[in-house]
């Protein structure tokens, strides 16, 4: 029996950055017609090495085939003419123009002096009805939902004829139904004769979706196995090198009073219309409320809000029956509130300061840290010290800028500066996205001692297997409402994935 040769063979990949080894003479392969996983911790080389194959990044040892034919990729556009496609996590749509603009920017059918946008918009007809991605080429970008934005981006690259798809975190925004919507086009593409490489942190979701998982660690391939072959706690033993726990230690905790009350909220967008209309909630002492939802419905606006980063058009918030200040973040700091928002780079750290730098952020008047009107050093440094080691960072010193940490050390300092100062409420907006899942649980275990002490946490997360691990109670937002709330204990996972639908009953 002939056998069976790869589209993709990747041999002793090496890619460095300065002095750091990302990629540590990798291996890969690729079959036609498979979905191949890829594995690993945040900095283990996984995005790195699908931005070689896809041109982004020049490889500094090691040779690339495709169909056996060898080659070299210095840019996407030669990776794109080879048959391979990749789509981030980021998408790169233009809001502004019609799906079937974003699908023929870059590789237009041309009609003489014109374009021919009708050959263009039947041939993207024909694609979507042959993969199930069914989507009106005439409506502009801005108006889908997340996950038919991804859908576009599909076509994008099915427009191109590539037949080796790249999907970087592709679920990572999506709603339930949506996910499910995905697997089935995968499943479509590889009937099909089409390969996929799949980067994801969501164990469950590998082991549904594919035929064979590569498993990466340090910059290295660590394992190789068949999905029919493994199970989820070998891949994340794997992964991290040790055991993970398969269930968190959650006690029954009787929630105490009420430590944060949201009453008749109103917050605007960008665009100025009601991103959170006349919303009510109470989260209590010893509770956490885990606030589900698809991205988009209200739910950056309502945290943003709650801190005072946006000021609401009305409504009230009180933190232990004492009203909040508006658009006010220093006094809803001063009276007990503690931040982890949703993009940690962007809105949660300064990161060209130093870790030390930007633990003391928001607490540098606090804790002894000045001493007649000037900086008392060494109070800074033993108390950054302390919760390095307490939070576990992993860093080469308390003065390293913050961008040379990975993603799980970068969340690690936000959760140092924010709770250690023991807050009464506590708003987590996705507090693991992207994380791997050594991270992940760490932080778990953090937001649930949190818990017990005493506080009252709001935790907004598009993940529901986090929510349902996590929460007391679950409610569901959509279009800026509360649509639906339920016990963790009675909640079904079918019930509040329609709630997330815009589906009532």
């Amino acid at each position: 029996m002939e056998e069976k040769k790869p589209v993709v063979e990747m041999r002793s990949i090496r890619k460095v950055f300065l002095d750091v080894i990302a990629n540590r003479d990798i291996d890969f392969s690729l079959y036609r017609g498979e979905v191949c996983s890829l594995l690993g911790e945040n900095g283990a080389g996984k995005t790195t090495l699908m931005n070689v194959l896809f041109g982004y990044y020049a490889l500094d040892g090691g040779e690339i085939y495709i169909k056996g034919e060898k080659v070299n990729l210095s840019s996407p556009k030669d990776a794109i003419d080879k048959g391979i496609g990749m789509i981030h996590q980021h998408f790169t749509l233009v809001p502004s123009q019609s799906v079937l603009e974003n699908i023929i920017i870059g590789a237009a059918v041309e009609k003489g002096l014109f374009l021919d946008f009708k050959s263009a918009g039947e041939r993207v007809v024909r694609l979507g009805e042959e993969f199930g991605l069914l989507i009106n080429p005439d409506v502009k970008v801005w108006t889908l939902s997340v996950g038919e934005q991804q859908k576009v981006e599909i076509l994008k690259a099915l427009y191109r004829d590539v037949d080796i798809l790249i999907m970087d975190e592709p679920t990572a925004v999506l709603a339930p139904k949506e996910i499910i919507e995905l697997f089935k086009t995968l499943k479509a593409l590889v009937k099909r004769g089409k390969s996929v490489v799949f980067i994801s942190h969501k164990l469950n979701e590998v082991m549904e979706i594919s035929d064979r998982i590569v498993v990466l660690r340090n910059g290295g391939v660590t394992a190789e196995r068949k999905t029919s072959e493994t199970n989820i706690r070998e891949l994340a033993n794997l992964m991290v090198g040790r055991d993970i726990l398969e269930k968190l230690d959650r006690k029954n905790m009787i929630p105490g009073k009420p430590v944060l009350e949201i009453e008749n909220l109103s917050v605007l967008n960008e665009k100025g219309l009601k991103a959170v209309k006349d919303l009510n909630l109470v989260v209590h002492k010893n509770e956490i409320v885990g606030v589900a939802g698809v991205s988009g419905n209200g739910q950056t606006e309502l945290s943003e809000s709650l801190f005072g980063i946006r000021e609401p058009v009305s409504g009230v918030v009180k933190v232990n029956g004492k009203k909040v200040k508006k658009g006010n973040p220093a006094a809803a700091i001063d009276m007990g509130m503690g931040r982890i928002p949703e993009d940690r780079i962007e809105t949660g750290l300064l990161m060209d300061l130093s870790v030390e730098e930007n633990i003391i952020l928001e607490n540098h008047l606090k804790h002894g840290f000045q001493k007649y009107g000037l900086m008392n050093f060494n109070r800074i440094h033993e108390f950054s010290d302390k919760l390095i080691k307490d939070y576990k960072i992993k860093t080469a010193g308390s003065d390293i800028a913050a961008k040379s940490l990975s993603g799980g050390n970068l969340q690690k300092v936000i959760l140092a500066r924010e709770l250690s100062g023991q807050p009464s409420v506590v708003i987590a907006s996705q507090p693991t996205r992207g994380l791997d899942v050594g991270a992940m649980e760490y932080i778990h275990e953090r937001l649930l001692e949190e818990r017990d002490r005493g506080a009252g946490i709001m935790l907004i997360s598009e993940d529901l297997d986090e929510v349902f691990t996590l929460s007391d109670r679950i409610v569901v937002m959509y279009e800026g409402e509360i649509i639906g709330e339920a016990g963790s204990g009675t909640a079904s996972k079918e019930q509040i994935g329609l709630w997330m639908s815009g589906v009532k009953k």
